[in-house]
């Protein structure tokens, strides 16, 4: 046992250095487990884990069935740090239950404990066993008998010779609970020698028993007979939580039983479970409490059945729900510690200190899983353990137990160096020095000792409250701490500050949206104290940086004037200046009131509506503070772009006026309407759409427009009109009635054309007279009824095809590329159908008819040219007449060939003179390839150079001459023509303007104008010298 003061310097040397968090009692890291060895290891070795920390370094020691193991006298033991080492282990000496103890000069604690057990494998004892006889279709066991052991074992059994195992299934099992092999029903070739192998799964050891012989009586066979279970589980079979069950049940019998599970309390097998071995295995893992109770074993073939039952109970080692931790406990107060742990059975308690059993006594109270101490004092400083304990498993739960004795220490915690207040104020100065047991406190101002009054409150925690602070308060403060182990004390200073108060304070305003506002907050304060001016609307903090586009704090030291622009709706409210010094803080606060336009009005409801009228309700929405003076109702169909203002009755709704009635709406159309109120200040936003109605039907009333016709083939009349939009159809079933009769009759002929979409109907006749005047007109119908025809108008029938062909085909080609061809005109007396002109086909003597191109002329014209054709190339042409109703007979083809191409080559060396007015031009002659057609002459192309147009002169030599006056630049080309047209053209030539009367140059593209211009300077320079 320490001496009181031992314990008093090691308490406070344990203070001092605690905020370091090193000094601390021994905690298990690592605790042992249980450990099993195989004797037949090669290590010869066995280590029982022990890791633990703590400051000072705990030592650890060891104990074997509560005997503690003398290091020193066994050479075989040895401690590496906190771990127990046994070398050559003997199952003799060494078997048992470990617990390592670990201590330091904080307590002591031990760990749970840890079995050393030694696994083996013995060899069979006897080297024969007898011969086993049995008849044919009876059953038969064969014993194992395994040798001695420790450690968990699986058997198998070999038939004859190794490696030829038994197969197991329905009729052959070997019990992994015995060893013993199970054969059903035996068959002429289960005759042979059985061995029994048993196998170490810790050592892998394996030894084989000594064969038995089995051999078939002569006697006769065994007839059927019901199942006889041999192999079944026992009537009470604990399982631990979390483990794997595995339950055997085999059965003899002829024939040979089948095997099926089931649970006597009526609930099923859990689904996790897994059959083995044709079911002579029920496999349960992950064990649970709900997979607990009654289990049946069933065997059944024809001559009846057979049950074994059993009772699988739950258990489960303690486990912590909840533990203890470390206290630190002033002296001579309470500790309370609980653990709590769950198990089955429930676990009970008991407690340890420093590794002894803790004994109840009058401070000490123990009460199943908890600890009571009143009144601590240093004696009790240690190691604490809380022990859960059932039938199946032990856990310790520990904790360190600190009893703070200390005298009053300021330097954690001093008196707060400078305190202000506001004179009127109450200030509030805490002492808190470190000590245990609480000390007691003495307050002074100067040298003066401060005693309670109507102002000053000095409380038992050694806090000092002053009310109602006068400019005499300020001073320094000293706080006095004494208990039995010391006294200290600190020294603070109060200064007294003239309040904080509002010069201008914001007040409540009325304005209207979009107009900017300036909130005032201005305040007279003590100079030298920092002050923080800050907004809340409508109680939250105004934030300056997030809402900058409408809030701006302005104002200088002493103001905090805010500033809001453009003010909308939403910034009705309360807002305040709140003010804040280190001294005090005040606020004011004041409500703005905005008027705007009015809010959107509320459920908008059509009441009633007709076919051309809707009876409109609604609620009026917020006025914003300004009277609504009239609304506007609106309307919306599929038809239309957008909304639109609609007629009411009233014309004008005013502001007290919540229905109205909607006029000139369209029969059976789908509607929608919204409401707009109005106010002095402008127009609010829309209301929400009300739900959509249709019109009721009616008679239709617009007629289509643009009733025409005509064309066709032969015998028809077509009439055609343009559609009657939906929205004017007034109805459903809507459709047209289309009348017509020939020019000069009286009676109307009709017929109906039912759907809405139709812009056309042909009438077909075959006594209908080609191009004959009908009077038309088309009418309209719905549900309701028929509405009015559209105005008459006269349409032509069908006309009928051309009956004859064009005659006198002639075809000359012009060029290359260009034919004409001419045919006599037919007269409307020699053919049935109207002539309105011709068609021309022609194609290239290569080609199919079916290719042929087409060219058109109108009425009268008999003749057409064809361009862009094929040089030297033979055509086939044709003739037809057409009318509206089609085609007539083609004519006589005649054939055509295109001129041979013109010259490809263009003129060259063109070389130009000009002289007294005149240039002259000459070049070299082209000649034509044997595919091209003959030059015949030349064309000249001049024009000025500021000009569009161009000049041509014809030529059949090699030169020309030009009457042309000098003050202008020439641009030229020539090309050669011939039969097959014009050739290509020579590069433009640029003759500049010429102040002198002689020049010359040669032939050149415009690009190199400059070039040439250069050139005839220099002849110009050159014949004015020689004429000098």
């Amino acid at each position: 046992m320490r001496l009181l003061w031992e314990l008093l310097v090691l308490q406070s040397f344990m203070l001092c250095l605690a905020d370091d968090n090193t000094l601390h009692g021994p905690v298990f890291i690592q605790e042992p487990s249980n450990v099993v060895f195989a004797l037949n290891s090669e290590e010869k070795k066995v280590k029982l884990n022990c890791e633990v920390k703590g400051n000072p370094k705990p030592t650890t020691r060891w104990k074997l069935n509560g005997t503690t193991v003398d290091i020193g006298m066994d050479y075989r033991y040895s401690v590496v740090e906190g771990s127990l080492l046994i070398n050559n282990p003997n199952k003799t000496q060494d078997a048992g239950t470990y617990q390592c103890i670990a201590t330091n000069s904080f307590g002591t604690i031990v760990s749970r404990e840890a079995k050393l057990q030694f696994a083996y494998l013995e060899n069979f004892k006897t080297r024969t066993r007898s011969t086993v006889s049995v008849r044919q279709g009876q059953g038969m066991v064969l014993l194992c008998g395994p040798p001695p052991h420790s450690g968990e074992l699986t058997y198998a059994w070999i038939f004859n010779e190794y490696p030829s195992f038994v197969h197991q299934d329905n009729r052959r099992f070997v019990s992994q609970e015995t060893g013993n092999l199970y054969i059903a029903k035996v068959e002429k070739s289960d005759v042979g020698n059985y061995t029994c192998v048993v196998t170490n799964t810790v050592t892998n050891n394996r030894v084989q028993g000594p064969p038995t012989p089995f051999i078939l009586r002569n006697d006769g066979v065994m007839g059927e007979y019901e199942p006889k279970i041999e192999v079944q589980f026992p009537e009470m079979v604990p399982s631990a939580k979390g483990t794997t069950v595995k339950l055997e049940c085999f059965a003899l019998g002829n024939p040979v039983p089948t095997i099926s599970w089931k649970r006597a309390d009526g609930k099923q097998i859990p689904r996790k479970a897994r059959r083995h071995k044709s079911s002579s295995i029920l496999e349960i893992p992950n064990f649970q409490q709900e997979d607990a109770g009654l289990y049946e074993c069933v065997a059944e073939n024809v001559r009846g059945r057979n049950v074994a039952r059993g009772q699988l109970t739950f258990y489960a080692p303690p486990n912590w729900i909840q533990k203890i931790s470390d206290a630190h406990v002033t002296i001579e107060e309470n500790i309370f510690w609980e653990c709590k742990a769950n198990g089955r059975p429930k676990p009970s308690y008991s407690w340890l200190k420093d590794g002894e059993p803790l004994i109840p006594q009058e401070r000490i109270q123990i009460e199943h899983g908890s600890l009571t101490i009143t009144t601590v004092n240093l004696s009790d400083t240690g190691m604490y353990q809380c022990m859960a304990e059932n039938r199946h498993g032990v856990i310790y739960a520990s904790a360190e137990l600190s009893v703070i004795a200390v005298g009053p220490d300021f330097s954690k915690n001093f008196l707060k160096r400078l305190t202000l207040v506001k004179v009127g104020g109450e200030v509030t100065i805490e002492c808190k020095p470190k000590a245990s047991p609480r000390p007691t406190f003495t307050w002074k101002k100067g040298k003066e000792n401060l005693r309670e009054n109507e102002r000053i409150t000095l409380l038992e925690d050694g806090t000092l409250k002053i009310a109602n602070v006068t400019k005499a308060d300020a001073g320094s403060y000293t706080c006095a701490a004494t208990n039995h182990f010391g006294a200290a004390s600190s020294t603070g200073n109060l200064v007294v500050k003239d309040p904080t108060r509002f010069i201008v304070a914001p007040s409540s305003m009325d304005v209207t949206a979009g107009e900017s506002i300036l909130l005032p907050c201005q305040v007279s304060h003590d100079h030298p104290l920092d002050i923080m001016f800050t907004w809340s609307f409508n109680g939250r903090l105004i934030d300056f940086e997030k809402d900058g586009d409408h809030f701006e704090r302005v104002g200088g030291d002493s103001a905090g004037d805010l500033m809001i622009r453009s003010i909308q709706l939403n910034h009705a409210g309360k807002y305040i200046c709140m003010v804040q010094t280190s001294v005090d803080k005040l606020s004011a606060a004041a409500d703005l009131i905005v008027r705007g336009p009015p809010g959107p009005p509320e459920a908008v409801t059509i009441d009633e509506i007709t076919d051309t009228t809707a009876q409109v309700s609604w609620r009026p929405g917020a006025d914003n503070h300004s009277p609504i003076t009239t609304y506007v109702i609106q309307a919306r169909t599929p038809f239309s772009v957008g909304w639109q203002a609609v007629n009411t009755v009233p014309d004008v709704i005013d502001g007290n006026t919540f229905t109205a009635t909607v006029v000139g709406l369209n029969p059976w159309v789908e509607y929608e309407f919204r409401v707009v109120a109005a106010s002095l200040i402008g127009i609010g936003e829309p209301s929400r759409p009300s739900e959509k109605r249709r019109t009721e039907e009616a008679l239709p009333e617009v007629t289509p427009a643009n009733v025409s016709g005509g064309g066709g083939t032969k015998s028809e009349l077509v009439i055609t009109w343009e559609t009657v939009p939906e929205e004017l159809q007034n109805g459903g079933g809507f459709g047209y009635v289309v009348a017509f009769r020939p020019v000069g009759t009286v009676s109307w002929m009709q017929t109906v054309v039912a759907s809405p979409d139709a812009s056309k109907y042909i009438f077909r006749n075959e006594s209908l007279p080609p191009f004959s005047p009908y009077e038309v007109r088309v009418g309209v119908y719905n549900n309701k009824g028929e509405g009015s025809f559209s105005p008459v108008t006269i349409v032509y029938s069908a006309d009928e095809e051309p009956s004859r062909a064009p005659t006198s085909i002639i075809a000359r080609s012009l060029s290359s590329s260009e034919v004409e061809v001419f045919w006599s005109l037919l007269l409307e007396s020699q053919s049935k159908g109207r002539i309105q002109g011709y068609e021309v086909r022609y194609w290239k003597n290569e080609d199919k008819e079916e290719q042929a191109g087409r060219i058109r002329t109108m009425t009268n014209q008999t003749f057409a040219k064809i361009g862009h054709l094929k040089g030297n190339t033979l055509y086939h042409l044709a003739v037809k007449a057409y009318n509206t109703a089609g085609m007539g007979p083609s004519s006589a083809i005649v054939n055509v060939t295109t001129k041979k191409p013109p010259p490809s080559q263009p003129p060259g060396n063109i070389i130009w003179n000009s002289s007294d007015s005149k240039i002259i031009l000459n070049w070299d002659q082209v000649k034509a390839q044997n595919n091209e057609s003959e030059v015949k002459g030349y064309k000249v192309l001049y024009r000025w150079n500021r000009q569009s147009s161009t000049s041509v002169i014809e030529t059949n030599k090699t030169s020309v001459e030009l009457s042309l006056p000098f003050d202008e630049d020439y641009i030229v080309e020539i090309k050669p023509f011939s039969d097959g047209g014009d050739g290509n053209s020579s590069e433009q030539i640029r003759i500049p303007k010429i102040s002198n009367a002689y020049a010359r140059g040669s032939g050149a593209s415009t690009s190199n104008a400059c070039t040439l211009s250069a050139i005839s300077t220099i002849m110009i320079s050159l014949t004015a010298r020689s004429s000098l």
